[in-house]
């Protein structure tokens, strides 16, 4: 009996001291991993607390710069001021503001008893031209053999060929009005009009309602084609003189912060504006233009030269006395729900619109992936840690 006490008593004590020996192992393992010179360990939880970002070393352009502001435009041959033509009361609107539309769509319906007038004059003209031609026809035969007089044979001419300039500018004004000639000839009156997009894009303006009259000069719709957007920047007198089509600009929007777009230029304008003294440039959008909108306000600045150096957002770099430091993904730890990040001293330069120069002390390993916005928390987290203070 003794035996068996002796021996159980000797496994339980085994079995603690292997299992304090793992626990203490896992936490000089932990204290391991963060303890480091230049090392911190986060963990998924905490890189997303922190909205963590990392990416490539970014290709910047923080040489000689021009500083730009201006207004989202498009094209004039993308937007268009949609009128009736002709005069009528409103019986139908099919559309809204901000509602997409085709090239073609029926955005209203007019009607007005002109429209009846004016079909009926088209019918009537229609089948007297087809006499008249005829009529013309015969009396050239007439002549050409003899036969009729030279008199009766032009004022067949004569009249044919006002019949068919008169057919000729009225069916011309049925086809303004969407209205078919053919459909007329056969009798099929309409007492109302359609007024179609004449381009595709988007309704920025409804400048009509129900049963008002409109004339021919009434502004109905305004369309514009907003995946044709550019940016309209203004350059001032002193800076004109390094202007130059094709130069880069990159610009932020007011409703999309954090994002930030390139832009071409693509036409330089050759008027000053008398109050500002500047000149207005044209920039083509290079990235997808999903979300913005005519008339937003646009800040940026122009590159005049194609100088591009390794930059980093100010964000990703953290200065101690003397020295800057990024941290860089270390991508030889494997480790389920954690990432280690190692840091690297680098020379800053030139420092323009949140972005910083950057030049390295060791070679980054190939497709490294730098912190781009926390440098400094993953700093005073590594500090902690090396001083060993507890959480």
């Amino acid at each position: 009996m003794k035996s068996y006490l002796l021996i159980t008593l000797f496994a339980l004590a085994s079995l603690m001291s292997c299992t304090n020996s793992k626990t203490q192992e896992a936490g000089n393992e932990e204290v391991e991993e963060n303890g480091q010179p230049g090392v911190v360990v986060l963990s998924t939880k905490q890189q997303q607390a922190l909205h963590l970002t990392v990416g490539p070393v970014q290709k910047r352009n923080l040489t000689t710069v021009v500083k730009v502001n201006g207004q989202l435009e498009v094209a004039p041959a993308k937007k268009a001021d949609v009128t009736a033509i002709v005069g009528g009361n409103v019986k139908k609107i099919n559309v809204f503001t901000g509602d997409k539309v085709k090239k073609g769509q029926t955005l209203a319906v007019l009607e007005h008893p002109d429209y009846i007038k004016l079909q009926e004059d088209f019918a009537v003209v229609a089948n007297n031209q087809e006499f008249l031609e005829q009529e013309y026809k015969r009396q050239k035969e007439l002549y050409e053999n003899e036969v009729g007089s030279g008199k009766d044979y032009q004022k067949a001419k004569t009249e044919y060929n006002i019949s068919k300039a008169k057919y000729q500018g009225l069916k011309s004004r049925l086809e303004l009005l969407n209205l078919s000639p053919e459909e007329v000839k056969k009798g099929n009156i309409s007492s109302t009009i359609t007024i179609v997009s004449p381009l595709t894009g988007y309704v920025n303006e409804v400048n009509i309602k129900l049963g008002t009259y409109v004339n021919a000069e009434t502004i109905l719709f305004e369309i514009a084609d907003n995946s044709a957007i550019h940016a309209d920047f203004m350059v001032y007198e002193k800076d004109v003189h390094l202007l130059k089509n094709g130069q880069k600009i990159h610009f932020t929007v007011a409703n999309q912060i954090g994002k930030e777009f390139t832009a071409t230029v693509f036409a330089i304008g050759k008027k000053f504006d008398s109050n500002s003294r500047a000149i207005n440039i044209h920039a083509k959008i290079n990235q997808e233009t999903t979300g913005l909108i005519p008339g937003m306000y646009v800040t940026g600045h122009l590159h005049t030269d194609n100088i591009f150096t390794n930059s980093l957002p100010n964000d990703a770099i953290v200065k101690e006395g003397a020295k800057s430091f990024i941290f860089v993904v270390d991508s030889t730890y494997k480790s389920t729900g954690k990432t280690r990040f190692k840091m690297r001293e680098v020379i800053p330069g030139k420092i323009d619109e949140g972005y910083t120069e950057v030049s390295f002390i060791d070679k980054l390993p190939e497709n490294a992936q730098i912190v781009m916005n926390a440098a400094y928390y993953l700093f005073s987290e590594m500090n902690k840690d090396e001083l060993g203070e507890d959480d």
